[in-house]
Order: C-alpha cells, then sequence, then structure tokens
C-alpha cells in the first residue's frame, strides 16, 4: 500500500527535518498550536516535497555529532531553496559547520534547564523577530557538543550563565540557530519563539486553526471514497471512535459499517457501553462477540509480546472472515496517527521495537481494499478538536487511552477467566472514584494492573492469602513521555479500601509511582 499517495491535509506551512531528537514530534505540535500546518521528514532526504509550498524549515535536534563519520549532514538542498532556516540543537551545529563554524565536543555539556541571556542590539532579520522576548529566560538544554567559534557571516545573540553560546543568528539570511530545545515546555518562551520565526521570519499563513483541521479532514475523506463503502473496525478509544463518526458524517450511515470485536479483555461492560454510544451516534456497528476462541489461543501464554501477536492474529483472522462475509466494501478505515507514521517511517536515529501494536496491518492487501485515515497527518490533540466539532460527547473524546490487546497486558502471567474478571471489578471502581472525585481529566491515563503476586492478609479474624492489585496514573500531553499523576494519598486509600472490600480475590493494592522514561506507561 503505497502511503505516499495519501493527500495530505493542506499545501503550505513549515517543514521539519528529523535528524532524531525525541522532541521532533513536539516542534509540530507547537507549530500547530500556533495554528500554522507543520510536517516532518527525514532529515537526509535528498530532495524536498514537491507538493508542499513551504515557507521555512527547521532542522531538529539529535544524537549524532558532527564529529563522527556516520553524523548525518545537512542535504545540499536545504540551502539551495533559500527559504528561512531554524537550525535546534544538533541542528544549530549543521548550520555553524555548514558556514565555517568551529565544534567542540564534551567540554561544556548542559542537560536540564538553564538561563539564556539574549543579546539583540543589531538589525538583522533573524535576531529581530526576538526583539519582544524577555532578557533572560529559562531554557531547557541536552547537548554534548557546543560551538566554540563562529565565521564573521554570524552574530552571537545569546548565552548562557556558564557562557555557552546559546542563540546565533546570520548577519544577513534569514538563518537563527539555537542550542536549546524551545519545543519543549521546560523552555518558558519557547512557543513565542517559534512563533517569531514562524510568523515573523518566515511570513507562513495561519491555516491549521480547529474549522481548518475538520474542513480538511471532511475533504479528505470525501475525495478519497467517493461513491464507495467503508468498513473499519472500531475499539472504543478516542482515535476510532472519532474517525469512525467522521466517516459517517462525510459519507452517510448507509456507507460506512463499523466492527467492534469483543475479545473478552476489555473494561468492564464495555462492549454493551461502545455500542450504546456509538450507535447514539448514528453509526451502524455490528459487535462480534469472540471471548472464548481469545482466551482458548491465549491459554497458558505468559509472554508479554506473545500475548500482543496473539491477539493481533487473532483480531486480523476474526475481521477477515466478517469481513469476507459481506460484499461492496470498497475501503478499509483506519484511525492511524500522526506519530505512528512518522515511527513507522523510522526518521532519525531509527525505531527499535518496545512492544508490538495492535493494528489491522496486512489486512488492505488481503481484502483488496483501498485504506483512508483520516486522522493520517494529525495528532491526539487535533482528533480531539475534530470529535468535539462534528458533536463526539466529551465521554468519548475524553477518555483515557486503552491498549488493543486490553487487561492482556494488565494481567501479568497467564490469562483465565476469573483473573479477567478480577481485574475489570477493580479497575472499574478505580476509574469510577477518578471520576467521582474530579480527578478523571486531570489524568492521561488510569488503569489497574494485576499482579502474579499474593500476599497474606487478614479480613475479619480470617487470614487470606490473595492477589495484588497495583494501580498506575500518569500526567502526560501525547503519551511520548510521562509523569506520575499526584493523586491525593487520602483518595488512593479511599481506593484501595473500596478494591479489597468489593473485589475477591485482591487483598493488597499498590501505587505505581514511576514515570516514562524509564519505564513505559502499560506493564507489559
Amino acid at each position: 500500500m503505497d502511503h505516499q499517495n495519501i493527500k495530505r491535509p493542506v499545501d503550505d506551512g513549515i517543514l521539519i527535518l528529523d535528524y532524531g531528537s525525541q522532541y521532533t514530534l513536539l516542534i509540530a505540535r507547537r507549530l500547530r498550536e500556533i495554528g500554522i500546518y507543520a510536517e516532518i521528514i527525514d532529515g537526509i532526504a535528498t530532495k524536498a516535497p514537491e507538493d508542499f509550498q513551504f515557507h521555512g524549515i527547521i532542522l531538529s535536534g539529535g544524537p549524532d555529532s558532527v564529529h563522527t563519520e556516520d553524523g548525518r549532514q545537512l542535504p545540499s538542498w536545504v540551502l539551495d531553496a533559500k527559504k528561512p532556516i531554524l537550525g535546534i540543537c544538533y541542528g544549530m551545529q549543521l548550520l555553524a559547520q555548514e558556514f565555517g563554524g568551529q565544534l567542540r565536543s564534551g567540554e561544556a555539556r548542559e542537560y536540564g534547564s538553564a538561563k539564556l541571556i539574549l543579546n539583540l542590539e543589531d538589525d538583522c532579520r533573524a535576531s529581530q523577530s526576538l526583539k519582544n522576548l524577555p532578557h533572560e529566560q529559562t531554557v531547557w538544554m541536552s547537548h554534548g557538543d557546543d560551538i566554540s567559534h563562529l565565521e564573521d557571516s554570524f552574530r552571537i545573540i545569546g548565552k548562557t550563565e556558564d557562557g555557552v553560546i546559546a542563540a546565533v543568528a546570520h548577519k544577513e539570511l534569514p538563518l537563527l540557530g539555537l542550542q536549546f530545545h524551545p519545543e519543549v515546555q521546560h523552555s518558558d518562551h519557547g512557543k513565542d519563539i517559534l512563533e517569531a520565526f514562524a510568523v515573523g521570519v518566515c511570513s507562513a499563513n495561519i491555516n491549521w486553526q480547529a474549522d481548518d483541521v475538520v474542513k480538511a479532514t471532511i475533504k479528505y475523506v470525501k475525495d478519497t471514497v467517493g461513491e464507495g463503502n467503508v468498513l473499519m473496525a472500531v475499539s472504543g478509544g478516542v482515535d476510532s471512535t472519532v474517525a469512525v463518526c467522521l466517516l459517517t458524517e462525510a459519507l452517510g450511515a448507509d456507507k460506512v459499517t463499523a466492527v467492534f470485536v469483543d475479545h473478552g479483555l476489555l473494561r468492564k461492560n464495555e462492549a454493551e457501553w461502545v455500542h450504546e454510544k456509538i450507535t447514539a451516534m448514528g453509526v451502524h456497528l455490528e459487535v462480534l462477540n469472540r471471548r472464548e476462541s481469545f482466551y482458548e489461543a491465549l491459554a497458558g501464554v505468559d509472554d508479554p509480546e506473545q500475548k500482543r501477536k496473539i491477539i493481533g492474529r487473532k483480531f486480523i483472522s476474526e475481521f477477515e472472515a466478517f469481513a469476507k462475509e459481506r460484499s461492496g466494501f470498497t475501503h478499509l478505515g483506519q484511525g492511524t496517527l500522526y506519530p505512528d507514521v512518522i515511527e513507522s517511517a523510522g526518521h532519525g536515529a531509527g525505531a527499535k521495537v518496545i512492544k508490538s501494536h495492535h493494528n489491522v496491518g496486512g489486512l488492505p492487501e488481503k481484502l483488496h481494499l483501498a485504506l483512508v485515515e483520516p486522522f493520517r497527518y494529525l495528532f491526539k490533540d487535533e482528533v480531539r478538536v475534530v470529535g468535539r466539532r462534528i458533536g463526539v460527547p466529551d465521554e468519548l473524546v475524553d477518555r483515557h487511552p486503552f491498549p488493543g490487546p486490553g487487561l492482556a497486558v494488565r494481567i501479568l502471567g497467564a490469562i483465565e477467566e476469573e483473573k479477567v474478571r478480577v481485574l475489570q471489578d477493580a479497575d472499574d471502581i478505580f476509574i469510577k472514584k477518578l471520576r467521582e472525585f474530579d480527578h478523571y481529566n486531570d489524568v492521561w491515563q488510569a488503569f489497574a494492573v494485576l499482579l502474579p503476586v499474593k500476599t497474606v492478609g487478614v479480613m475479619g479474624d480470617n487470614r487470606t492469602y490473595q492477589w495484588t492489585c497495583a494501580l498506575r496514573a500518569v500526567s502526560a500531553t501525547d503519551g511520548m513521555t510521562a509523569g506520575v499523576s499526584d493523586l491525593p494519598l487520602e483518595f488512593l486509600v479511599k481506593v484501595s479500601d473500596e478494591i479489597v472490600r468489593k473485589v475477591d480475590g485482591i487483598n493488597r493494592v499498590v501505587y505505581d509511582i514511576t514515570t516514562k522514561p524509564p519505564a513505559t506507561i502499560e506493564w507489559e
């Protein structure tokens, strides 16, 4: 399936070259929050996109060093394009090197917060775009190399308190370099800096606000599907729910069929809840009860990666069987997001498999269906914007993420139907308490995990020997990194007390206080 032929939602904006920084996606997100469309391509791409009018280029940070032979270099077309350029961290070092500057390695490493002191007493175009920013501000550093010498064509317009060159501007060309990361929230005025570059230097159009996102997405669906019919798997999660509602809105209910595969590893009463809520949106939804067959396939399997793969294969086979029983479908709908696309493309340092993703990979070819991916160029927060604009209720749009393999990766060890029942009950209590005490929307994702550990307890005058339940609640903006939600201890004690009293099989509750990284959000 050639994804490169999928038309982007708008034709102009800012182009971002990815050199492997963990923050590259954040650059695009910040620009889009400002209202300017931004798109990411590989940092060593041999040519610019031919069908995209870019008003400026941003070079991301990355793990490479310009001193090493295998360090990625700046493609020749970047400077030849004669567009404004902003280099961030490694991107700034590439710019400096390109114009004859010298860099040093390991002599002025900085990681974390630093104080930037600006010196903008000149009239060069790039630096003047920053003139309304504070003279001193906190920024976020993450570098081992830094600039030791600049050629006369550049001016130093900012240093840290330690004297490290932190911001440079070309005297004549619209080129700006920052040693720090303006895209992260820890940089106090980072978003202002990106806006100053994109609007003040690049004169980019404000073309990506809420109505633009919805209009472009609906147009893409209509142009892609035409008079065809769409088959789409839904999970009850935000992405697939909003996608199938958008498809129905754009094409009509008679043109879209949604399928929900109940693999028996869902939240308590999930299948019934999803059916009620999604059909209320006018979507034609069919629920397939396949619990027993999934339990049989997972019997005795305790390796998490194996569990994910078995569930993924089973899901595909069940969905494929359903599709082949029907006829008339021309397209397969998917809720693919832009971060998934970038990760799959292997930009930057290259992707390592942390865990298998649960999706319908391979089905388009097997079923001979074309793909329709309305959110292929969107971030999750943009999907939520679309959902609200087309009338999807908040209880669907604001749902916490839920993994495709469901409770299979929240039950450590082999899957048993009784364990599923125990975990569903515990998780249901946790989520209901979060809503009752108005903590649900303060948390990115919250859930319970059943551990393969039994502990001694006392209930009444009797000794118990039952399972341990772990509670996990994280704060995040996109799930790429996550902190521990600061839920009140009094609240956690209430949740623990109710779980132990009401869930037969659990006599101990613990709270996970590990950030991502080093941990993942899910336990498996």
